[in-house]
Protein backbone atom coordinates (compact mmCIF):
# COMPACT_ATOMS: atom_id res chain seq x y z
CA UNK A 1 0.00 0.00 0.00
CA UNK A 2 1.06 3.62 -1.11
CA UNK A 3 2.12 5.99 1.81
CA UNK A 4 0.04 8.95 2.11
CA UNK A 5 0.97 12.00 -0.19
CA UNK A 6 3.47 14.34 1.20
CA UNK A 7 5.80 11.60 2.33
CA UNK A 8 5.70 8.65 4.49
CA UNK A 9 5.56 9.20 8.47
CA UNK A 10 9.08 8.65 10.34
CA UNK A 11 10.40 5.75 9.99
CA UNK A 12 8.40 4.20 7.04
CA UNK A 13 9.13 3.74 3.47
CA UNK A 14 6.78 5.33 0.53
CA UNK A 15 6.32 1.29 0.06
CA UNK A 16 6.29 -1.20 3.45
CA UNK A 17 7.91 -3.77 1.52
CA UNK A 18 7.99 -6.48 4.36
CA UNK A 19 4.23 -6.35 4.47
CA UNK A 20 4.08 -6.72 1.00
CA UNK A 21 6.54 -9.70 1.38
CA UNK A 22 4.29 -10.74 4.09
CA UNK A 23 1.32 -10.91 1.82
CA UNK A 24 2.99 -12.66 -0.43
CA UNK A 25 4.65 -15.35 1.38
CA UNK A 26 0.44 -16.14 2.73
CA UNK A 27 -0.81 -15.77 -0.82
CA UNK A 28 1.69 -18.27 -2.59
CA UNK A 29 0.80 -20.18 0.81
CA UNK A 30 -2.79 -20.19 -0.06
CA UNK A 31 -2.63 -21.27 -3.39
CA UNK A 32 0.03 -23.95 -2.68
CA UNK A 33 -2.66 -25.78 -0.26
CA UNK A 34 -5.42 -25.44 -2.56
CA UNK A 35 -4.00 -27.29 -5.67
CA UNK A 36 -2.46 -30.16 -4.73
CA UNK A 37 -2.42 -32.61 -7.83
CA UNK A 38 -4.02 -35.24 -5.79
CA UNK A 39 -6.59 -34.49 -2.78
CA UNK A 40 -5.78 -37.80 -1.46
CA UNK A 41 -2.20 -37.56 -1.26
CA UNK A 42 -0.98 -34.49 0.81
CA UNK A 43 1.55 -34.24 3.45
CA UNK A 44 -0.26 -33.34 6.62
CA UNK A 45 1.01 -29.26 6.97
CA UNK A 46 -0.72 -28.96 3.68
CA UNK A 47 -4.33 -30.59 5.37
CA UNK A 48 -6.68 -28.09 7.74
CA UNK A 49 -7.06 -30.09 11.25
CA UNK A 50 -9.60 -31.84 11.26
CA UNK A 51 -11.71 -30.11 13.74
CA UNK A 52 -9.92 -29.09 17.58
CA UNK A 53 -6.35 -28.17 16.88
CA UNK A 54 -4.34 -26.33 13.51
CA UNK A 55 -1.67 -27.01 11.26
CA UNK A 56 0.63 -24.39 8.93
CA UNK A 57 -2.44 -24.28 6.51
CA UNK A 58 -4.61 -23.16 9.08
CA UNK A 59 -2.34 -20.32 10.16
CA UNK A 60 -2.76 -19.33 6.14
CA UNK A 61 -5.75 -17.60 6.34
CA UNK A 62 -5.88 -15.71 9.25
CA UNK A 63 -2.62 -14.07 8.52
CA UNK A 64 -3.86 -13.04 5.55
CA UNK A 65 -6.80 -11.24 7.41
CA UNK A 66 -3.96 -10.04 9.72
CA UNK A 67 -2.16 -8.19 6.94
CA UNK A 68 -5.39 -6.69 5.31
CA UNK A 69 -5.88 -5.02 8.73
CA UNK A 70 -2.21 -3.91 8.82
CA UNK A 71 -2.87 -2.16 5.41
CA UNK A 72 -5.48 -0.31 6.16
CA UNK A 73 -3.72 2.43 8.06
CA UNK A 74 -1.14 2.44 5.73
CA UNK A 75 -3.30 3.20 2.57
CA UNK A 76 -5.91 5.18 4.12
CA UNK A 77 -3.44 7.21 6.01
CA UNK A 78 -3.43 11.43 6.33
CA UNK A 79 -6.63 10.97 3.68
CA UNK A 80 -8.74 10.16 6.83
CA UNK A 81 -8.41 13.76 7.97
CA UNK A 82 -9.04 15.33 4.36
CA UNK A 83 -11.51 13.03 3.07
CA UNK A 84 -13.15 10.71 5.14
CA UNK A 85 -16.87 10.55 3.08
CA UNK A 86 -15.32 9.86 0.31
CA UNK A 87 -12.88 7.27 2.05
CA UNK A 88 -16.38 5.59 2.71
CA UNK A 89 -17.17 5.34 -0.81
CA UNK A 90 -13.70 3.65 -1.76
CA UNK A 91 -14.22 1.12 1.02
CA UNK A 92 -17.59 0.01 0.06
CA UNK A 93 -16.72 -0.37 -3.56
CA UNK A 94 -13.28 -2.26 -3.34
CA UNK A 95 -15.99 -4.34 -0.38
CA UNK A 96 -18.46 -5.44 -2.68
CA UNK A 97 -16.21 -6.02 -5.92
CA UNK A 98 -13.99 -8.43 -3.35
CA UNK A 99 -17.45 -9.97 -2.36
CA UNK A 100 -18.87 -10.15 -6.21
CA UNK A 101 -15.72 -12.10 -7.34
CA UNK A 102 -16.51 -14.73 -4.09
CA UNK A 103 -19.89 -15.41 -5.72
CA UNK A 104 -18.53 -15.28 -9.39
CA UNK A 105 -15.92 -18.02 -8.16
CA UNK A 106 -19.11 -20.64 -6.75
CA UNK A 107 -21.27 -19.51 -9.37
CA UNK A 108 -18.86 -20.52 -12.22
CA UNK A 109 -19.81 -22.47 -14.84
CA UNK A 110 -23.32 -23.32 -14.17
CA UNK A 111 -24.95 -20.37 -12.51
CA UNK A 112 -26.93 -22.34 -10.29
CA UNK A 113 -28.81 -19.77 -8.00
CA UNK A 114 -31.39 -21.68 -5.59
CA UNK A 115 -27.73 -23.52 -4.80
CA UNK A 116 -25.08 -20.91 -4.66
CA UNK A 117 -22.64 -21.29 -1.62
CA UNK A 118 -22.92 -17.39 -0.25
CA UNK A 119 -20.25 -17.46 1.97
CA UNK A 120 -16.42 -18.10 1.09
CA UNK A 121 -12.94 -16.96 1.13
CA UNK A 122 -13.03 -13.85 -0.37
CA UNK A 123 -16.81 -13.01 0.76
CA UNK A 124 -14.77 -13.32 4.59
CA UNK A 125 -12.39 -10.99 3.34
CA UNK A 126 -14.45 -8.57 1.83
CA UNK A 127 -17.06 -8.38 4.96
CA UNK A 128 -13.68 -8.51 7.41
CA UNK A 129 -12.03 -5.28 5.39
CA UNK A 130 -15.53 -3.46 5.18
CA UNK A 131 -16.40 -3.61 9.19
CA UNK A 132 -12.65 -3.03 9.66
CA UNK A 133 -11.52 0.03 7.41
CA UNK A 134 -15.34 1.78 8.37
CA UNK A 135 -14.32 1.32 12.12
CA UNK A 136 -11.27 3.37 10.83
CA UNK A 137 -12.61 5.93 9.27
CA UNK A 138 -15.40 6.55 11.06
CA UNK A 139 -13.02 6.53 14.63
CA UNK A 140 -10.40 9.02 13.30
CA UNK A 141 -7.95 6.57 12.36
CA UNK A 142 -5.00 6.18 14.50
CA UNK A 143 -6.78 8.61 17.08
CA UNK A 144 -9.81 5.73 17.23
CA UNK A 145 -7.09 2.99 18.29
CA UNK A 146 -8.53 2.54 22.20
CA UNK A 147 -11.87 2.46 20.07
CA UNK A 148 -10.73 0.24 17.36
CA UNK A 149 -8.95 -2.28 20.39
CA UNK A 150 -12.04 -2.27 22.65
CA UNK A 151 -14.53 -3.42 19.69
CA UNK A 152 -11.97 -6.39 18.56
CA UNK A 153 -12.37 -7.14 22.18
CA UNK A 154 -15.90 -7.16 22.46
CA UNK A 155 -16.41 -9.49 19.43
CA UNK A 156 -13.89 -12.24 20.51
CA UNK A 157 -15.40 -11.93 24.15
CA UNK A 158 -18.85 -11.29 23.13
CA UNK A 159 -18.57 -14.53 20.35
CA UNK A 160 -16.79 -16.90 23.12
CA UNK A 161 -19.99 -15.99 25.46
CA UNK A 162 -22.73 -17.17 22.48
CA UNK A 163 -20.77 -20.19 21.62
CA UNK A 164 -20.32 -21.51 25.36
CA UNK A 165 -23.37 -19.94 27.01
CA UNK A 166 -26.00 -19.88 24.41
CA UNK A 167 -27.77 -23.47 23.53
CA UNK A 168 -29.54 -24.23 19.41
CA UNK A 169 -32.67 -25.96 20.32
CA UNK A 170 -32.58 -29.07 21.38
CA UNK A 171 -29.28 -28.54 22.13
CA UNK A 172 -26.70 -27.77 25.38
CA UNK A 173 -24.50 -25.08 25.59
CA UNK A 174 -21.50 -25.15 24.93
CA UNK A 175 -21.60 -28.07 22.45
CA UNK A 176 -18.41 -27.17 19.74
CA UNK A 177 -19.05 -30.00 17.82
CA UNK A 178 -19.65 -29.83 13.94
CA UNK A 179 -23.33 -30.75 14.10
CA UNK A 180 -24.04 -29.03 17.40
CA UNK A 181 -22.51 -25.21 17.80
CA UNK A 182 -23.95 -22.41 17.39
CA UNK A 183 -22.63 -21.05 14.53
CA UNK A 184 -23.30 -23.83 12.78
CA UNK A 185 -27.17 -23.52 13.68
CA UNK A 186 -27.62 -20.11 12.30
CA UNK A 187 -25.72 -20.78 9.17
CA UNK A 188 -28.18 -23.94 8.11
CA UNK A 189 -31.28 -21.96 9.23
CA UNK A 190 -30.24 -18.41 7.76
CA UNK A 191 -28.67 -19.51 4.30
CA UNK A 192 -30.01 -23.19 3.89
CA UNK A 193 -28.89 -24.84 0.62
CA UNK A 194 -26.27 -21.89 0.25
CA UNK A 195 -23.67 -23.41 2.42
CA UNK A 196 -20.64 -25.21 1.67
CA UNK A 197 -21.68 -28.73 0.43
CA UNK A 198 -19.02 -30.84 1.94
CA UNK A 199 -20.47 -30.36 5.22
CA UNK A 200 -23.75 -30.70 6.06
CA UNK A 201 -23.48 -28.91 9.64
CA UNK A 202 -21.84 -25.74 9.42
CA UNK A 203 -20.22 -23.14 7.24
CA UNK A 204 -16.57 -22.49 7.43
CA UNK A 205 -16.77 -18.51 6.44
CA UNK A 206 -20.23 -18.79 8.22
CA UNK A 207 -21.68 -16.18 9.34
CA UNK A 208 -21.17 -16.13 13.18
CA UNK A 209 -17.78 -16.79 13.09
CA UNK A 210 -17.35 -13.94 10.82
CA UNK A 211 -17.41 -11.64 14.58
CA UNK A 212 -14.15 -12.90 15.55
CA UNK A 213 -12.49 -12.92 11.80
CA UNK A 214 -13.40 -9.26 11.97
CA UNK A 215 -11.51 -9.00 15.32
CA UNK A 216 -8.21 -10.65 13.53
CA UNK A 217 -8.34 -7.87 11.03
CA UNK A 218 -8.53 -5.20 13.42
CA UNK A 219 -5.71 -6.87 15.76
CA UNK A 220 -3.70 -5.86 12.09
CA UNK A 221 -5.28 -2.94 11.98
CA UNK A 222 -4.01 -2.20 15.16
CA UNK A 223 0.11 -3.53 14.00
CA UNK A 224 -0.60 -0.94 11.28
CA UNK A 225 -0.82 2.22 13.44
CA UNK A 226 2.14 0.85 14.90
CA UNK A 227 4.34 0.73 11.83
CA UNK A 228 3.48 4.36 11.23
CA UNK A 229 4.16 6.01 14.40
CA UNK A 230 6.49 3.85 15.95
CA UNK A 231 10.11 5.34 14.49
CA UNK A 232 12.48 3.52 14.27
CA UNK A 233 12.96 -0.45 12.95
CA UNK A 234 13.95 -1.44 16.20
CA UNK A 235 10.83 0.00 18.31
CA UNK A 236 8.74 -1.39 15.24
CA UNK A 237 10.05 -4.76 15.91
CA UNK A 238 10.00 -4.73 19.60
CA UNK A 239 6.61 -4.09 19.43
CA UNK A 240 5.51 -6.40 17.00
CA UNK A 241 6.93 -9.04 18.82
CA UNK A 242 5.57 -8.17 22.41
CA UNK A 243 2.68 -7.63 21.04
CA UNK A 244 2.53 -11.38 19.46
CA UNK A 245 4.06 -13.00 22.35
CA UNK A 246 1.35 -11.76 24.37
CA UNK A 247 -1.29 -12.53 22.07
CA UNK A 248 -0.10 -16.16 21.42
CA UNK A 249 -0.05 -16.60 25.05
CA UNK A 250 -3.14 -15.44 25.79
CA UNK A 251 -5.04 -17.42 22.78
CA UNK A 252 -3.01 -20.57 23.54
CA UNK A 253 -4.26 -19.93 27.30
CA UNK A 254 -7.96 -19.34 25.98
CA UNK A 255 -7.86 -22.18 24.23
CA UNK A 256 -7.39 -24.52 26.89
CA UNK A 257 -10.92 -23.64 28.13
CA UNK A 258 -12.35 -22.60 24.54
CA UNK A 259 -10.30 -25.12 21.57
CA UNK A 260 -8.38 -23.61 18.89
CA UNK A 261 -10.57 -23.98 16.07
CA UNK A 262 -10.72 -23.18 12.18
CA UNK A 263 -13.59 -24.03 11.53
CA UNK A 264 -15.55 -22.17 14.05
CA UNK A 265 -13.01 -19.51 14.04
CA UNK A 266 -13.26 -19.54 17.82
CA UNK A 267 -11.92 -16.81 19.58
CA UNK A 268 -8.98 -18.29 20.96
CA UNK A 269 -7.89 -19.14 17.53
CA UNK A 270 -8.29 -15.77 15.79
CA UNK A 271 -5.85 -14.15 19.06
CA UNK A 272 -3.24 -16.77 18.78
CA UNK A 273 -2.77 -17.04 15.01
CA UNK A 274 -2.98 -12.54 15.05
CA UNK A 275 -0.35 -13.33 17.64
CA UNK A 276 1.64 -15.66 15.52
CA UNK A 277 1.11 -13.47 12.19
CA UNK A 278 2.94 -10.20 14.50
CA UNK A 279 5.94 -12.35 14.65
CA UNK A 280 5.89 -13.04 11.27
CA UNK A 281 5.80 -9.41 10.15
CA UNK A 282 8.54 -8.87 12.92
CA UNK A 283 11.24 -11.22 11.24
CA UNK A 284 9.86 -9.84 8.13
CA UNK A 285 10.25 -5.70 8.89
CA UNK A 286 13.39 -6.97 11.09
CA UNK A 287 15.13 -8.21 7.86
CA UNK A 288 13.55 -6.13 5.27
CA UNK A 289 12.92 -2.63 6.68
CA UNK A 290 15.89 -3.07 9.44
CA UNK A 291 18.25 -5.07 7.44
CA UNK A 292 17.58 -3.89 4.51
CA UNK A 293 17.47 -7.32 2.84
CA UNK A 294 15.46 -5.93 -0.40
CA UNK A 295 17.15 -8.85 -2.90
CA UNK A 296 15.95 -11.71 -1.35
CA UNK A 297 11.94 -10.01 -0.84
CA UNK A 298 11.92 -8.97 -4.46
CA UNK A 299 9.68 -12.08 -5.68
CA UNK A 300 7.05 -11.98 -3.10
CA UNK A 301 6.60 -8.74 -3.71
CA UNK A 302 5.29 -9.29 -6.97
CA UNK A 303 2.66 -11.85 -5.38
CA UNK A 304 2.09 -9.11 -2.55
CA UNK A 305 1.25 -6.50 -4.30
CA UNK A 306 -1.44 -8.40 -6.74
CA UNK A 307 -2.58 -11.00 -3.70
CA UNK A 308 -6.01 -10.97 -4.38
CA UNK A 309 -6.14 -10.60 -8.39
CA UNK A 310 -3.86 -13.79 -8.06
CA UNK A 311 -5.80 -15.65 -5.33
CA UNK A 312 -9.03 -15.12 -7.68
CA UNK A 313 -7.52 -16.00 -11.20
CA UNK A 314 -5.65 -18.79 -9.40
CA UNK A 315 -9.09 -20.26 -8.19
CA UNK A 316 -10.56 -19.54 -11.79
CA UNK A 317 -8.15 -21.19 -13.53
CA UNK A 318 -8.50 -24.38 -10.84
CA UNK A 319 -12.06 -24.25 -11.70
CA UNK A 320 -11.23 -24.68 -15.49
CA UNK A 321 -8.59 -27.18 -15.36
CA UNK A 322 -11.52 -29.55 -13.49
CA UNK A 323 -14.11 -28.56 -16.32
CA UNK A 324 -12.06 -29.07 -19.33
CA UNK A 325 -11.79 -32.55 -20.77
CA UNK A 326 -9.46 -33.89 -22.67
CA UNK A 327 -8.94 -37.41 -24.87
CA UNK A 328 -11.18 -40.25 -26.46
CA UNK A 329 -11.69 -40.53 -22.28
CA UNK A 330 -12.61 -37.23 -21.40
CA UNK A 331 -10.23 -37.20 -18.32
CA UNK A 332 -10.71 -33.61 -16.61
CA UNK A 333 -7.26 -31.45 -17.81
CA UNK A 334 -6.56 -30.87 -14.62
CA UNK A 335 -5.83 -35.02 -13.87
CA UNK A 336 -4.43 -35.63 -17.56
CA UNK A 337 -1.43 -32.52 -16.41
CA UNK A 338 -0.91 -34.27 -13.25
CA UNK A 339 -0.60 -37.64 -14.57
CA UNK A 340 1.30 -36.74 -17.22
CA UNK A 341 3.91 -34.59 -15.88
CA UNK A 342 4.23 -35.99 -11.82
CA UNK A 343 2.20 -38.88 -11.45
CA UNK A 344 4.17 -41.05 -14.08
CA UNK A 345 7.77 -40.83 -12.19
CA UNK A 346 7.56 -39.69 -8.39
CA UNK A 347 5.59 -41.49 -5.55
CA UNK A 348 1.72 -40.05 -5.55
CA UNK A 349 2.22 -37.59 -2.14
CA UNK A 350 5.42 -36.13 -3.98
CA UNK A 351 4.28 -36.05 -7.37
CA UNK A 352 1.08 -34.25 -5.40
CA UNK A 353 3.45 -31.66 -3.81
CA UNK A 354 4.97 -31.16 -6.92
CA UNK A 355 2.18 -30.17 -8.87
CA UNK A 356 1.13 -27.41 -6.65
CA UNK A 357 4.52 -25.97 -5.74
CA UNK A 358 4.48 -26.19 -10.30
CA UNK A 359 1.19 -24.11 -10.26
CA UNK A 360 2.63 -21.48 -7.33
CA UNK A 361 5.74 -20.87 -9.89
CA UNK A 362 3.58 -20.72 -12.73
CA UNK A 363 0.89 -17.78 -11.64
CA UNK A 364 4.77 -15.90 -9.57
CA UNK A 365 6.10 -16.25 -13.46
CA UNK A 366 2.81 -14.61 -14.82
CA UNK A 367 2.74 -11.61 -11.99
CA UNK A 368 6.32 -11.31 -12.81
CA UNK A 369 5.52 -11.21 -16.62
CA UNK A 370 2.52 -8.37 -15.83
CA UNK A 371 4.89 -6.36 -13.25
CA UNK A 372 7.90 -6.19 -15.98
CA UNK A 373 4.94 -5.02 -18.68
CA UNK A 374 4.24 -2.29 -15.71
CA UNK A 375 0.37 -3.80 -15.70
CA UNK A 376 -0.84 -4.14 -12.21
CA UNK A 377 -3.53 -5.88 -11.37
CA UNK A 378 -5.99 -4.47 -8.70
CA UNK A 379 -9.15 -4.96 -6.44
Amino acid sequence: MTAPPGGPPRGISPRVISVDVLRGLTVAAMVLVNNPGSWSAIYWPLRHAEWNGFTPTDMIFPFFLFIVGVAIPLALGTRLERDAPGLVGRVLRRSLAIFALGLLLHALPWFHLATLRIPGVLQRIAICYLLAALLVVWSGGIAGWRLQALVAGALLVGYWLLMTRVPVPGGVAGDLSPAGNLAGYIDRRVLGPHVWTVSRFYDPEGLLSSLPAVATTLLGVLAGHWLRVAGTARRVTGGLVLGGLAATAVGWLWGQSFPINKSLWTSSYALFMAGLAALALAACYWLIEGRRWRRLAGPFVVLGITALPLFFLSSLMARLLLLIRVGPEQVRLQAWLFDRLFASWLPPIDASLAYALAYVLLWWGLMWALSRTGVRLRV
